[in-house]
């Protein structure tokens, strides 16, 4: 029993630095491609938000598998270019979007048997019965655990879809300013690469 929860955590571990790897690995190549292929920035822009909706909207909709890194590195890497808090702005919208397969996830199941073997779990429970909104929110903030565990709750409870969507879209909304703002000094903090803009 040990060694295949080991070896449940190793995969986990291997899933979540390819994850990484992804994302850096497209923070890289983003302005490579800019300066290799002297590609004009200024009409992208649509374009850009149009990639930034639908990659969160993507990553948002997987119920209980993290997909977070790469979204939030491609929104760092386009808030390098265009407007940071349009980026953010976009991005807080397809994800709480993205949100509604675990809200009705929670809503159409009977019994939510997945998530008795989340260590969470019960933590999470607890939380979200005394909170409420603001424990959906401050799970849509927080980075770590995923937000479909609120989403199933939230699902599961018959709460309004809208009481949800509300706390969500703020929470992601924050989080993703911060990303998209912090991150950005972060690079500009690192040493230039000869392609870096």
């Amino acid at each position: 029993m040990e060694k295949l929860r080991q070896k449940r955590w190793v995969r986990i571990a291997l899933y979540v630095i390819g994850l990484i790897g992804i994302g850096v690995g497209f923070l890289i190549l983003f302005p490579y491609l800019i300066s290799r292929f002297n590609i004009p920035i200024e009409g992208l822009a649509s374009t850009a938000y149009l990639v930034v909706f639908g990659i969160t909207l993507l990553s948002n909709a997987a119920v209980l598998i993290p997909v977070t890194y790469p979204h939030l590195t491609i929104m760092i890497a386009a808030a390098q270019y265009w407007d940071p808090f349009m980026i953010a702005l976009v991005a807080s919208v397809a994800g709480a979007l993205g949100e509604i397969t675990a809200y009705y996830a929670g809503r159409l199941g009977k019994r939510i048997a997945l998530l008795e073997n989340v260590p969470v779990y019960d933590k999470v429970v607890g939380w979200m019965a005394k909170y409420g909104l603001w424990g959906i929110f401050v799970m849509s903030v927080q980075p770590i655990l995923p937000v479909d565990i609120a989403g199933l709750l939230a699902g599961a409870s018959k709460m309004p879809l809208w009481k949800f969507l509300l706390p969500c879209w703020a929470g992601k909304l924050g989080k993703y300013l911060v990303a998209c703002y912090l991150g950005g000094a972060i690079l500009r903090l690192l040493p230039p690469l000869p392609f870096w803009p």
